[in-house]
């Protein structure tokens, strides 16, 4: 899967990464998500974030990719991984149209030149190829995340005061945003 026309950077590549290409990628993504933590987005983590921590996180991840439940995506420039985006789908037999969006994030050097976008196009691309149409996702409040979901099509459900703590115990308002790509 490739999906390159949103990005303004034109050398961007969109893949998704299985079980078996995990370790291939996994150097990169603990490093993404290290600069990415220790940068002030914690996704789910709370900086200093190890390479022990980062590295447990993305092995986690390996039972649900051979499982066929969770989508791993990948932005490269060249060989170098730049960003990452998952789609977990909802195992209930209630709700196979439902995917939740998780943890989609960019190299901190080369933010705002749409590769976040295009991860998000690709994400929704595979949405659709899964058979899913509603989109849920969660994402801290007031950031500039938040705006770029909704510049792309997501509402706001509702906002969770306090839904995460920061390094000092800070409390963070996370909102609760959703896409129906059916509609």
């Amino acid at each position: 899967m490739s999906h390159m026309s949103v990005s303004k950077m034109s050398n961007i590549t969109i893949r998704s990464v299985k079980a078996t290409g995990l370790q291939e990628a996994l150097a990169a993504l603990v490093a993404l998500l290290i600069d990415t933590v220790d940068g002030g987005h914690s996704m789910g983590f709370l900086p200093p974030l190890t390479r022990a921590q980062a590295r447990r996180y993305w092995l986690s991840l390996r039972r649900d990719l051979q499982a066929g439940s969770r989508v791993l995506l990948v932005a490269s420039s060249g060989e170098k991984i730049v960003g990452t985006g998952q789609l977990v789908l909802s195992p209930w037999s209630n709700s196979p149209h439902r995917a939740e969006v998780h943890k989609v994030f960019v190299d901190r050097s080369l933010r705002g030149k749409g590769i976040g976008r295009t991860l998000i196009a690709s994400l929704h691309d595979a949405a659709r190829e899964h058979g899913r149409s509603l989109l849920v996702l969660n994402t801290r409040r007031g950031e500039p995340a938040q705006e770029l979901y909704r510049s792309l099509g997501y509402r706001e459900v509702g906002i969770l005061p306090g839904w995460t703590l920061g390094p000092a115990g800070q409390r963070y308002a996370h909102v609760t945003m959703y896409q129906d790509l059916s509609a």
